[in-house]
């Protein structure tokens, strides 16, 4: 049985927008300006899309809403044909009704309750803001909603309280700056309308755009008084030497290769996953290592199997992801912006695409696995063999029969010959390391996508060889896009208990388990290879004492020599065997993964107790910043230990077990 991962998602050029409010007053004097500047980069952006991926069309513009450079970048992405995602820092409601510039009680009210607002012009605000909401993809953080929406009314209801305005202004500081961050972790580019000013108001313009460079995000800046000569930073330094592109054609081909690297043809990665199989289980031969493994350490049930069997990607849905996956549905459909019912498409491509996609490159990646290690394992194990089976003449006394022996010793030695050019003809190595990169990306999916949360792209790892794993994983999270839900408190409960939480413990349980069985292998491997060795100084011991005791008469003089060949056979055979144990648990590296997946398991403990505390504390805790940031952490622990494990078996390249 074989099966392939679907491969069918597409790179798109993600966009993020920032800029001032209707309230600034160099956006304010140049407003026709900025708009003019704005259609035209869109355009520039449309071409250069056609001219890198062969058409236009691929463009996501990532948006907050807000009125004022927001609003006329979104109608202007809406003109392109551009998909339009808003991760919204308030409830859609609430969002329109602070968008729409209400002074009333009466008014905010009405426009938070659909209703008609007696301001014409706040009216109009709201329509405007009300038909983008309904032609984005909405992702809105409503978990303040209520705390916002009353502070909102008690400043608009009397004379200006300071501890009114500040708690106001800090929770709308707040969760526009946890919006910000949900749109720069997922945009190739934030462009900025911005005067240069501050960048230290959480939030604000110049505090996105140092945010955005801080996390490896370039950021297309043009000030709204001459908003045409526009330049591109990648560094938070460069905000010091800010000015126009001394050189617009220079920026330009910036622009272009941000787009090109972004629509890059997945044709060669698509290539190198057709090339891998996935298969049901290993053959008898690769489970060899695991055999080992068993013999020495024990597997237990929750580091693994004995039998190298993986799970289908086909079946994962209905298998071990059922429960997040059961439970992310019932959790969307009661968020769902617009109503309950329905799915979702970030669920869809999570079930579709994303899952069966780990499931095989798991699957890929532990057969890869046990192919290299088991070929490397059997090579130590028909070293030894090699030079026991060519001196077991000796002992059994058939010295005319040495070139039987000697030719077994022959095919022992051919054998590992053959592995080894087996396992580098078959780049076992390099594709298990690749396949298990993407398969650990792509293993906690479900919890980054169902929160929001995504790596930003300049802070992927970089490989020396061979980037096309980090690719994969990126343009398939990416292409799954944001939950169209109103991230309440009820929805964050369930993610952070029935997804995330679930997913923290299971892991933590695995490299417990782990840690504890390859501890064991090495404990009992560097006792073998002792009593191995100690079976060798007995054996040259025992020897020499019948020798002594033939020359002191206390043993017959002709004892020794009829022993001799069993006893050099002895003193062969045992240094060989613990000398090849003493290699097998070298190159397993057993004690050092050991504490890899210790460490590990304590970072997810801790997780796991700061989750239960977070649940089960003050409801008015368990916010979205919160869940996020913790959802933030488990991904960086999945990527540390990836990056650990693979420093150590990195450059363990199959070789002669010499």
């Amino acid at each position: 049985m074989s099966a392939k991962p679907t491969t069918h998602w597409n790179p798109h050029f993600a966009l993020g927008i920032t800029g001032h409010r209707v309230d600034n007053a160099a956006f304010t004097g140049n407003v026709a300006a900025v708009t003019t500047a704005l259609s035209r980069l869109f355009d520039d952006i449309d071409q250069l899309c056609a001219e890198f991926a062969g058409r236009s069309g691929r463009v996501r513009m990532h948006n907050l809403l807000a009125n004022g450079v927001d609003e006329i970048a979104a109608s202007a992405a809406l003109e392109h044909g551009w998909s339009l995602v808003a991760p919204l820092p308030f409830g859609p409601d609430l969002n329109c009704a602070i968008n729409s510039g209400a002074r009333t009680v009466e008014d905010f009210t009405a426009v938070c309750e659909g209703r008609a607002a007696s301001d014409e012009q706040v009216q109009a605000r709201a329509q405007a803001i009300r038909a983008l909401e309904e032609h984005a993809s909405v992702f809105a953080i409503a978990d303040r909603d209520d705390a916002i929406s009353e502070l909102m009314l008690a400043k608009l209801a009397g004379p200006a309280d300071d501890r009114v305005n500040a708690r106001l202004a800090a929770l709308y500081s707040i969760n526009t700056a946890l919006a910000g961050r949900v749109m720069l972790e997922r945009s190739d580019l934030l462009i900025a309308v911005w005067d240069g000013e501050t960048t230290d108001l959480a939030g604000g313009t110049g505090h996105t755009i140092k945010t955005a460079l801080e996390l490896g995000a370039p950021v297309l800046i043009m000030h709204p008084s001459c908003p045409e000569d526009w330049t591109i930073c990648t560094l938070p330094e460069e905000l010091a030497r800010i000015g126009p592109a001394a050189d617009q054609a220079l920026a330009r081909a910036r622009l272009g290769a941000l787009i090109e690297a972004a629509l890059a043809s997945m044709e060669e990665d698509r290539r190198v996953i057709e090339r891998e199989r996935w298969r049901a289980k290993a053959g008898f031969g690769l489970g060899f290592y695991r055999r080992i493994e068993r013999l020495f350490g024990g597997r237990s049930t929750g580091s693994g199997t004995v039998t190298a069997t993986y799970e289908a990607p086909d079946a994962i849905v209905q298998g071990s992801a059922a429960a997040a996956l059961s439970a992310a549905q019932v959790a969307i459909s009661k968020a769902r912006v617009g109503g309950s019912g329905g799915s979702d498409e970030t669920l869809a491509a999570l079930r579709e695409r994303i899952l069966p996609t780990f499931a095989w490159a798991d699957g890929v990646s532990s057969r890869l696995a046990d192919a290299y290690r088991s070929g490397m394992s059997l090579s130590f194990l028909l070293s030894a063999l090699a030079i026991i089976v060519g001196t077991a003449y000796l002992p059994l006394d058939l010295a005319k029969y040495k070139w039987i022996f000697a030719s077994l010793e022959l095919l022992l030695l051919l054998a590992i010959l053959l592995i080894t050019y087996a396992g580098y003809r078959r780049a076992w190595h390099r594709r298990w390391l690749e396949t298990r990169r993407l398969a650990e990306y792509l293993r906690f999916a479900q919890g980054l996508l169902l929160i929001g949360v995504a790596r930003p792209i300049g802070r992927w790892p970089r490989s020396e060889r061979g980037e096309w794993p980090e690719r994969v994983a990126r343009d398939a999270l990416r292409d799954a896009g944001l939950p169209n839900v109103i991230m309440d408190r009820p929805y964050v409960r369930s993610i952070l208990t029935d997804v995330i939480l679930l997913h923290v413990t299971g892991q933590r349980r695995y490299h417990e388990a782990k840690a504890s069985q390859l501890q064991t292998a090495h404990h009992w491997m560097d006792r073998s290879a002792e009593v191995c060795f100690i079976a060798a100084i007995i054996s040259v011991a025992v020897y020499l004492l019948l020798e002594i005791g033939s020359l002191l008469g206390l043993v017959p003089q002709g004892l020794p020599y009829s022993v001799a060949k069993s006893f050099t056979f002895l003193g062969v055979a045992f240094p060989t065997l613990g000398a090849n144990l003493a290699g097998l648990r070298y190159f397993g590296d057993f004690d050092r993964f050991a504490a890899i997946s210790r460490g590990t398991a304590m970072q997810l403990s801790d997780i796991e107790t700061r989750i239960e505390l977070l649940l089960s504390g003050d409801p008015e805790r368990l916010t979205y910043g919160a869940a996020s940031e913790l959802a933030r952490t488990v991904e960086q622990i999945v990527v540390s230990e990836i990056e650990s494990w693979q420093a150590v078996f990195g450059s363990k390249h199959l070789s002669l077990p010499a």
